[in-house]
């Protein structure tokens, strides 16, 4: 992708953030640079940036814009943290940004604000590595799976645009189209903000990939027809239950999948599951404007003062899920217990070694 979707601006541009703007995908690649938390926080809550590895990132970052303006760094890290409620990342990016520049704040003698101001933008850059590492490990992790001239499903948008590296589910898509696996790619649209359809569709054609973009209800027609050999899906936010919350119309999709007998795998970094969240009852779902649901680009579709019931994700039962992709390995069956094995790393190796928690590395999905 010749623009990255996050960069950081070192003075004298900055200090800002630098933004691909995804709400004007795939007509034209527009930048937007956010010179203050404020604009960051709305160019959050507007879907400028999004994708749960990538709001990590971002929501590091602003946290190092924060304490390089001297702004209260707390009370901003808290502002991006509830930008938005259902993706963990940006949370856990804030916070982990914030805590090394506490530490590097209290441990300093003199020049504090500088060095503690340096050190949340070093672990916000520490993190877009970790990401791109992880992005390449699930790659790898998630190749085995797919079985040669597979027919792939997908849901909203998952590669580059949401990563610091080539993503998740996308990525292991990326990785069978370069192994010579990949038959078909089918793409959701994804209403009602067409992620799929603008964005997938997007990485897809520059990547070269065989696809097509299918409406969301056409799913199920497919699937019956014997024409998808899985379903291959992202997370925006993991329950210790291993309940996925994911762009609404993912739980639809895994419904169908069970019920035609297709593998349905989920693809995300560790950072996604988010073990203080004990199943999926206790997920807070963002709900989004009406008019994202009435109108398009600003266009009515509806008639003048209807409702809508908008949620921007729903959430999958572990039951559904054949297997969960990470960077240290692959999950099967998803559950609390096999979930914790994979955070304390009992009896596991290095990702992409090929061994993971005893139960975790698998080389096929039951068909």
């Amino acid at each position: 992708m010749d623009i990255p979707p996050l960069r950081w601006l070192d003075p004298p541009d900055g200090p800002a953030i630098e933004l691909l703007d995804q709400t004007r995908l795939p007509i034209t690649e527009t930048v937007l640079t956010c010179r203050d938390v404020d604009s960051l926080v709305d160019a959050i809550s507007r879907l400028v940036v999004r994708g749960a590895p990538i709001l990590g990132v971002a929501g590091a970052f602003g946290v190092a814009l924060a304490a390089h303006r001297g702004d209260d760094v707390t009370a901003a890290a808290g502002l991006i943290s509830r930008a938005r409620p259902t993706a963990v990342n940006l949370g856990w990016g804030a916070r982990r940004a914030l805590a090394a520049y506490r530490y590097a704040l209290a441990d300093s003698y003199s020049d504090s604000e500088r060095l503690a101001a340096g050190a949340a933008l070093a672990e916000a850059r520490a993190i877009a590595a970790e990401d791109a590492a992880a992005s390449a490990a699930i790659a790898a992790n998630g190749l085995a799976l797919v079985p040669p001239g597979a027919r792939v499903l997908t849901h909203c948008n998952t590669g580059a645009l949401v990563s610091a590296g080539q993503g998740t589910a996308f990525a292991v898509i990326l990785a069978a189209h370069r192994a010579g696996r990949l038959a078909r790619l089918w793409v959701d649209e994804t209403r009602p903000l067409l992620q799929g359809a603008r964005l997938t569709s997007y990485e897809a054609r520059r990547a070269g990939l065989p696809y097509a973009v299918l409406p969301d209800a056409a799913a199920a027609s497919l699937m019956a027809a014997g024409e998808v050999d899985m379903v291959l899906v992202g997370a925006d936010r993991v329950a210790a239950d291993g309940s996925v919350a994911n762009k609404v119309g993912t739980y639809s999709l895994a419904v169908l999948a069970r019920h035609h007998r297709v593998p349905f795998v989920v693809a995300a970094p560790v950072s996604t599951i988010d073990f203080e969240t004990p199943s999926g009852m206790a997920i807070v779902v963002e709900h989004r404007p009406a008019a994202e649901v009435t109108s398009y680009a600003g266009v009515p579709v509806a008639a003048a003062g209807s409702e809508a019931y908008n949620p921007a994700f729903d959430v999958t039962p572990p039951a559904l899920i054949t297997a969960l992709v990470t960077q240290r390995g692959v999950v099967r069956p998803v559950n609390a217990g096999n979930l914790r094995a994979l955070e304390t790393g009992s009896g596991a190796a290095d990702a992409g070694h090929g061994t993971a928690c005893g139960v975790l590395s698998i080389a096929s999905v039951e068909r």
